[in-house]
């Protein structure tokens, strides 16, 4: 299990608490498992509609009811964050579309650890996870109104897309080619 700090940085240590900045405590980061769906759906839906999105559970987010068969059977990955107590409090999917492409999807933080690193380390783990199986692009689709989260995937050096988006909750697509 990794054990990721309120920096982002990580270390291979067990479930223990670990200390940033002023007295923050760690969080770890490991792939999910259908035990976690209910939790899991908690959180993103939560998550989306403090950010005015709305979920589609018998729709869009369908995936979430079977996070190994649409996520890790196929190749992709599915992280959870959790704090020392267990309580996930983030989530990123990596669902592969073939042909080289894969999707990074259902990337949500819970509002109080938000800006504190663990968004891009969930990011580089995806990336890092997409390089390692042969991916040559990531795609996501996002809302205009998640500057947050755009500020982050463009850091990374994602680009604007011509395509449209397929989700309903998204008006921008980008993508990124993997060397």
């Amino acid at each position: 299990m990794r054990t990721v700090d309120f920096l982002g940085t990580e270390t291979m240590e067990k479930k223990e608490e670990q200390s940033a900045g002023s007295g923050g405590s760690g969080v770890v980061i490991r792939t999910a498992s259908n035990r976690d769906v209910e939790e899991v759906k908690r959180l993103v839906f939560s998550v989306m509609e403090e950010l005015g999105l709305t979920p589609d559970p018998g729709g869009l987010d369908a995936d979430l009811d079977d996070i190994e068969r649409n996520y890790l059977q196929p190749g992709g990955l599915f992280e959870v964050v959790e704090t020392t107590d267990g309580t996930i409090i983030g989530t990123a999917g990596l669902m592969i579309r073939g042909n080289g492409v894969a999707e990074l999807r259902k990337m949500y933080l819970r509002r109080d650890y938000r800006g504190k690193g663990i968004g891009r380390t969930l990011l580089e783990h995806m990336l890092a996870h997409a390089r390692k199986v042969g991916i040559n692009e990531v795609e996501l689709e996002t809302n205009s109104s998640l500057q947050e989260a755009i500020r982050l995937y463009v850091g990374y050096g994602f680009q604007p897309c011509p395509r449209k988006p397929i989700s309903r909750r998204s008006d921008q697509v980008y993508h990124l080619r993997l060397e």
